[in-house]
């Protein structure tokens, strides 16, 4: 269990963007993903989406935000977001089909699971920018789109 107590600052403060980025390049940025039921308390105990165990404590100033940065080293960052984790389900026509939309997936740096032959994505932004990157697969029928995130 890693024990996380305050909040380092926000993950758009100017003075997070670079070790931020180099970590999201390494597939380093852990998310913890804070159901609204828990957003206005001072301690829970929450996994993020790669599975660390975290103890969370706020001092009594502190207000946790979604984007709040938790914890950052030179190997990893855990960035509080609110709500549960969105997914996008995308099946492949065909192998041909499934070896272009991992290589979109991989060079675009989207973080995805695998259940059976269909590829999940875990958004972070607006499903609108993911379909837009893949944009030509869905429209020729190579992929098709699971809309109900």
């Amino acid at each position: 269990m890693l024990r996380l107590h305050g909040i380092v600052g926000r993950s758009s403060d100017p003075q997070f963007r670079g070790p931020l980025h180099r970590l999201e390049h390494s597939g380093c940025i852990e998310l913890l993903y804070v159901p609204p039921e828990d957003a206005g308390r001072k301690r829970f105990r929450l996994s993020t989406d790669r599975g660390t165990d975290c103890a969370v404590s706020l001092g009594r100033g502190e207000e946790l935000s979604d984007g709040a940065l938790l914890f950052i080293d030179d190997h990893r960052a855990i960035v509080a977001r609110f709500g549960e984790q969105r997914l996008w389900r995308l099946q492949p026509r065909d192998a041909a089909a499934a070896l272009q939309l991992g290589w979109h997936a991989g060079n675009l740096h989207w973080r995805v699971r695998f259940e059976e032959s269909r590829l999940i994505v875990l958004l972070d932004g607006p499903l609108e920018t993911y379909r837009s990157r893949i944009r030509m697969l869905l429209d020729d029928g190579s992929v098709e789109d699971d809309a109900g995130v």
